[in-house]
């Protein structure tokens, strides 16, 4: 159970038809909130509604391709007019290496290699709907004068590792993104931030036949406390964070290792130093 109360928020979470997304969705409804559980999958998503029926908020399924703007629109404005108004944004769609090559993790894919098609698609997923979404959000956000953008990326060392052909990349662009909006954002009510399971998570990202033992993975369920902690007013002005689900203390949610500067700053900060201020 959440140590967060939720009741009257309002989220809209997507790819919330499995994995990460579905703990948290399930975890957001949960600790009372009202939930438009996005995903492009209408099969897993009637599984994670069903789910939660119990719980003590309410869930909505909505198809939605986030590579769409038209659908991204379509998903704020339903949530604004089932809910009355959106306060929580949670950017979890993706497509992972899994996507690009089943076997990655035996024989990884060398960026020469990667079909530039899936290249693309994982982009337009990973980067283009999160962009989609919060440009829908945001105004309405504003107008509020509350409201939460939380994106899901994945570590420094993924982002940088090779055979990751476009999946780091992809989320190194939304976390730099994540800083940019949340400086936009600044002294608005609406913050941004970045949150990641700290690790390989036990989702289908990571193939079941490739890696049969899961002990050492990071369980979904660990994205409930900080996405809970995230959506509530106990994180008022906080903004350009990120947080590591398996490292959040509920009772110290701004404390390191759990939480730190989204974009790492401080790497900027240090090449600014080596190169002379103002270099490029």
């Amino acid at each position: 159970m959440s140590a967060f109360n939720l009741t009257g928020k309002t989220c809209l979470i997507t790819g919330a038809g499995t994995g990460l997304a579905r703990a948290m969705a399930l975890g957001l409804a949960e600790a009372g909130a009202a939930v438009l559980a996005a995903d492009i999958d209408e099969a897993g998503l009637a599984q994670t509604v069903a789910m939660a029926s119990k719980a003590k908020g309410r869930m909505l399924a909505h198809p939605l391709d986030v590579r769409d703007q038209a659908q991204c629109e379509a998903a704020v404005a339903r949530a604004i007019a089932t809910f009355g108004h959106l306060d929580v944004l949670v950017n979890c769609a993706g497509l992972g290496p899994v996507y690009m090559k089943r076997d990655f993790i035996k024989e990884p894919l060398r960026f020469w290699d990667a079909d530039p098609e899936r290249w693309w698609n994982m982009v337009a997923v990973n980067l283009r709907g999160p962009f989609l979404l919060a440009r829908a959000a945001a105004p309405h956000m504003i107008s509020r004068k509350w409201g939460r953008i939380v994106n899901i990326t994945t570590s420094y060392s993924t982002m940088m590792r090779g055979g990751n052909m476009p999946y780091g990349q992809t989320k190194s662009g939304l976390e730099a993104g994540s800083a940019s909006w949340a400086d936009d954002l600044a002294g608005t009510g609406v913050t941004v931030n970045v949150l990641i399971p700290g690790g390989a998570a036990d989702t289908g990202m990571i193939p079941q036949e490739f890696m049969p033992d899961r002990s050492k993975l990071v369980a979904p369920v660990a994205m409930v406390a900080p996405i809970s902690y995230l959506s509530s007013n106990a994180s008022d002005g906080v903004t350009g964070k990120r947080f590591v689900a398996q490292f959040f203390d509920p009772a110290a949610p701004l404390a390191a290792p759990g939480c730190a500067p989204a974009a790492w700053p401080d790497l900027a900060a240090a090449a600014s130093k080596g190169l002379g201020e103002g270099t490029r």
